[in-house]
């Protein structure tokens, strides 16, 4: 299988000095490596075609964030594995081998991530994607090895091969044939949660998503969006509420959708208790977004399989702050 490392760029200098050397250190022998830049104004570009001659950069004309960036980078490369990946990973020797042996062997995976730990503290998981991702019934996104913003130690508890619900946009394995097929991701998300809704609608055609354990990378995280940006927030609320209106079972959509916006309103006074208005100004913006887009998200609830259980646990939220379980494990 022909694979591409595709690393999307915007005034990530810094970054790229940082954590390209180790891609091109324990992936180039196996698989062509490039940068997709979105249109950055610093010299990054400039320092990979010196440093880094190996290396193919993919100019986009505009930087779109991270949706329409790959959907517009893709689109020049041929390769049967796409492995999208932040600028601000480090990888680790023979991480490539045991995710495309799981491809090669199983037919029906689409999309792979390896286990993301913290850069900053390897002992941990690490936010975005930890161990393999899934929502729960109101299609709050959470995490094995990280609930909330619980982090866990890794202790080897994930180091299985298992069927997830969401891999992490940080380390992306996407098959280039069911990438296209689905015309890639949402645009309209600009960033934050369009993996989930790229993983949700390749289910949706009834393949499967899967975790590699035995592959590992370290993510810095927040490099781009700090945890306590408001964008951030703005981003995660409308677009997890995008999510659920394109995908959710039609026998769930109304308890759900009506269910989330009460409890994003209970998330807003939240924030307001916290002294942090701002977050709560964020999800009423995101909202606001929301109902704009709504009657065109409606239309494409196409692809939805009736029978088909997204969830893995009921709530959460209830789970974490009112039963104060942290844990994957104690979700059960």
């Amino acid at each position: 299988m022909k694979t591409a490392i595709v690393i999307l760029n915007w005034n990530g200098r810094k970054l790229i000095s940082e954590f390209l050397p180790s891609i091109v250190k324990y992936s180039y022998s196996i698989a062509d490596i490039y940068v997709a830049d979105n249109a950055s104004n610093d010299d990054s570009v400039v320092f990979i075609q010196e440093n880094f001659p190996e290396v193919s950069i993919i100019s986009n004309p505009s930087n779109g964030g991270y949706a329409k960036g790959y959907n517009d980078a893709l689109k020049h490369i041929k390769a049967d594995i796409y492995c999208l990946i932040n600028s601000d990973v480090e990888v680790t020797e023979n991480w490539l081998s045991p995710i495309l042996d799981v491809f090669s062997k199983e037919s029906n995976t689409a999309i792979i991530q390896p286990k993301i730990l913290d850069y900053k503290d390897k002992s941990k998981f690490e936010y975005a994607g930890a161990g393999g991702g899934f929502i729960d019934f109101f299609g709050y996104p959470y995490c094995r090895g990280r609930v909330f913003n619980h982090l866990e130690t890794d202790r080897g508890q994930f180091d299985d091969t298992a069927q997830i619900f969401w891999a992490s946009g940080a380390c992306f394995f996407v098959r280039s044939e069911v990438y296209h097929e689905l015309h890639g991701f949402d645009e309209k998300y600009f960033a934050h949660q369009e993996e989930i809704d790229l993983c949700w609608r390749t289910q949706n055609l009834g393949y499967d998503i899967t975790y590699v354990g035995a592959s590992t990378v370290y993510h810095v995280g927040g490099a781009t969006l700090q945890e306590s940006n408001p964008q951030k927030t703005y981003l995660n609320f409308r677009n997890s509420l995008l999510n659920i209106v394109k995908n959710i079972p039609p026998r769930y959509f109304l308890i759900v959708v009506l269910s989330r916006l009460l409890l994003d309103g209970v998330a807003g006074i939240k924030f307001i208790v916290e002294l942090r208005p701002i977050h709560t100004w964020s999800i009423l913006k995101a909202h606001v977004s929301f109902y704009s887009k709504l009657f065109s998200y409606l239309k494409l609830r196409r692809t939805i399989k009736k029978d088909h259980s997204y969830f893995r646990h009921f709530s959460v939220v209830w789970k974490y702050f009112v039963l104060r379980r942290r844990t994957f494990s104690s979700l059960k």
